[in-house]
Parts: structure tokens; sequence; C-alpha cells
């Protein structure tokens, strides 16, 4: 993988550094700017949370900092890592193998139960199938889940299947957490639910998680609550 060298005075507690952060996007002759010159650095095990009005560009900037999407410019590092100057190849493993996402809408595969949807990102590490089960159970148990280990998706309520998604994200050990609306579409106390959780995990096992959300309840508990408007993070 290419490595670049950090921007002079980051910290080596800063897992994620991003530097003037552009997104423009080419709707036939117009363009539509939705990050204008965003930088911000993210400390190891800091919980994050990203708020703003509807369009405002909060999910864009989460999918640049996962690696899902690339900047139209500016400097992005992840551990020490160059998003920008690297091989889609090696990004894809970078992301598969260091980042954890969760999103509003679980995705978890109908035909497959619950400790066989957890697996998949493992298994496409090319990990054993025995560990890969293994940590499976083990993340579902820390989850109060186990005895819902073979349940298809139908069979679990919204909650528990986002909990499912959740220790998906998890099973690869990633070093961040990337959450786009976790709780958009969860009842109030299944919600909750969530959000506690999230600060569990974090705590146990040392991530950063870093979440877009409109909840306030979320937005009060984190470490750190930054705004977007029109693309710019607000002061």
């Amino acid at each position: 993988m290419q490595e670049a060298d950090l921007p002079s005075g980051t910290e080596s507690s800063n897992l994620i550094e991003a530097s003037g952060l552009w997104k423009v996007y080419k709707r036939g002759n117009e363009e539509v700017v939705a990050l204008r010159d965003v930088s911000l650095s993210v400390g190891r095990a800091e919980f994050t949370v990203i708020t703003g009005p509807s369009g405002s560009g909060k999910s864009t900037l989460l999918h640049l900092l996962g690696g899902i999407d690339r900047p139209t410019k500016g400097g992005l590092w992840v551990n020490g890592f160059n998003l920008i100057a690297t091989s889609e190849s090696d990004l894809t493993r970078f992301r598969r193998d260091n980042i954890g996402f969760v999103f509003q809408f679980h995705h978890l595969l109908p035909e497959f139960t619950a400790v066989e949807n957890i697996c998949i990102p493992a298994l496409i590490a090319r990990k054993s199938r025995k560990e890969s089960v293994r940590k499976a159970m083990d993340l579902l148990e820390f989850l109060n889940m186990k005895e819902r280990s073979h349940h298809k998706p139908s069979e679990l309520s919204g909650g528990e299947q986002q909990r499912i998604a959740v220790a998906r994200a998890l099973i690869n050990s990633p070093d961040v957490i990337l959450a786009d609306e976790p709780s958009g579409n969860l009842d109030s106390a299944s919600a909750v639910e969530l959000h506690h959780l999230f600060f569990k995990l974090r705590d146990t096992f040392n991530q950063t998680y870093i979440i877009v959300t409109h909840n306030t309840e979320l937005a009060d508990m984190a470490d750190r609550k930054l705004t977007i408007k029109d693309g710019v993070i607000e002061l």
C-alpha cells in the first residue's frame, strides 16, 4: 500500500486527518459543491457526531472519510494511510480491514442467518470460516444476541437487525466505525439502546466512532459535535 507523510503538525494521537477537502459533482453543465474546504482531525477512540440539515454534506463527508468516495481535491489520512494517493485495489483492502460501516438501513441479506450475515466481511477478507464464526458468536454474546444467532432478518425486530449490522461492522476489528443515521429507522427505545451500545463498544474496543445523525440526544452524548451547513463545518 502506498503511504505518504502526514501534514506537518499532525499529532500521533489523531487517527484521522483531513485537510482542505472539496467535493464537486457535475450535473450536466452545472457544478454542485457538496463540500467546501473541510479540514478536521479526529483522535483515537474519540466519539464524534456530525449534524446539519439535509443536503448539507454530512453523508458526503462520511463517504470520503471511509474511502467510499474520493474528494475532488484535498488531503486525507486514516491511521497514517493516504486515502488520496493510492490505487483502488489498495483503498478497497484498507477500507475492508480498517473501517466498519453502519447505515440507516441494515442491508442484511435475507437468505442468511444473523451469524452468517456477520461473517460476510471476514470471509471476503479470506479469514477462516471457523475463526469467523467464533468471532461472530463472541460479538453476538457481547450484544446479548447469541440466542438469535440462527434467526434470519425477517425473524428479528428492527433493533435486533441493526445490532446484527453493528456486529458485521465489527467483525474485522476496524480502527474506525462510521455510521450514517444508524438509529433513523428505529423506534425511540431501540434508538436509545443503540446509542448506549455505541459508547459501550467504543470503551471496550477503543475504536473511533464518527456518526452522522439528526438525533439531538446522541449529539449531546458525543465527545465532539460538528455541524455542517452548505458543505462547510460551522465554527
